[in-house]
């Protein structure tokens, strides 16, 4: 066992059982991101699959490298609260709930790859306060005096494609059927998936993708999320377990998706178990070498 990892994980309060996949999983997977000198690397999974964590790991042990790292949430790149009631009142009263696509500053994404992919200048990244359910202070972003060599981007949608027309005729919970009776909604989520999404992820040089075993695993580990926020911030803004799932419905359509199209696309598949706990990993195609 790596003495220094294990500091690591204990002075980030991680849990210990990651100290059992370093050789099989973390080491690895630097390896890999070294060897292809990748630069935008995507970490693709559902919602408390661990995204934060695998990044957080990769990261330092890319750092212990000699690199320089940047970690990127797609939840980060929210619209503020303001922004998503305006989109609500002149689009769809759903798209005030934050998560699914046309809810996120694409622009503002597009701008940070560009930034990285340049090699130089100054920039701050945004920070998204779940709790306020609104963007951070501009005094709590993160400043970077230079563009990293890595930027781990990770979100419950990266890489996904958009659905076919006929695939958006049925609801598939009890939020669209009684919600989104027209379809609307999720045609509106769809079309800025085709339309902005789809070419700014095509800017991944890799994907990573966590795959959790079925849609109905998600509700279990979101609620663990939301438990570790309570405790954090005295459960100000926190979800009670009804919001919690009528919350996740707002995803349910595009997870499901995503669990059955993404391995397809990943360059890196990292199955996962009821616990979370990765299975062996499958590589599946090489990053795009810079």
């Amino acid at each position: 066992m790596d003495p220094t990892f294990a500091d690591f994980v204990r002075t980030a309060g991680l849990p210990e059982a990651l100290l059992f996949h370093q050789s099989s999983l973390y080491q690895p997977l630097a390896d890999w991101v070294v060897a292809n000198r990748l630069r935008l690397v995507g970490i693709q999974g559902t919602q408390g699959s661990g995204k934060s964590t695998l990044a957080e790991v990769l990261k330092w042990h890319l750092e212990m490298g000699g690199l320089r790292v940047e970690v990127l949430s797609i939840d980060d790149l929210y619209l503020s609260r303001a922004d998503r009631q305006a989109l609500a009142q002149s689009t769809h009263p759903l798209l005030a709930t934050r998560g699914v696509p046309g809810t996120h500053d694409v622009a503002l994404g597009r701008e940070i790859f560009a930034w990285v992919q340049s090699g130089s200048g100054a920039y701050t990244l945004p920070r998204f306060d779940k709790a306020q359910d609104d963007r951070a202070p501009r005094a709590h972003w993160h400043h970077c005096e230079t563009p990293p060599d890595v930027l781990l981007f990770e979100g419950w949608c990266v890489g996904l494609a958009a659905q076919s027309g006929t695939e958006l005729d049925q609801p598939v919970n009890e939020l669209e059927a009684r919600e989104d009776t027209a379809g609307d909604w999720r045609r509106y989520v769809n079309d800025q998936l085709q339309q902005f999404y789809e070419p700014w992820f095509a800017q991944l040089d890799a994907l990573i993708v966590l795959q959790a075993l079925g849609f109905e695993q998600v509700f279990a580990w979101r609620k663990k999320q939301e438990e570790a926020l309570r405790a954090r911030k005295q459960g100000l803004g926190v979800m009670d377990e009804a919001a919690l799932r009528r919350f996740i419905s707002h995803y349910e359509r595009l997870t499901r998706h995503a669990l059955a199209t993404l391995p397809d696309k990943a360059n890196v598949l990292i199955p996962l178990g009821a616990d979370q706990q990765p299975g062996a990993v499958q590589w599946l195609k090489q990053g795009q070498s810079q």
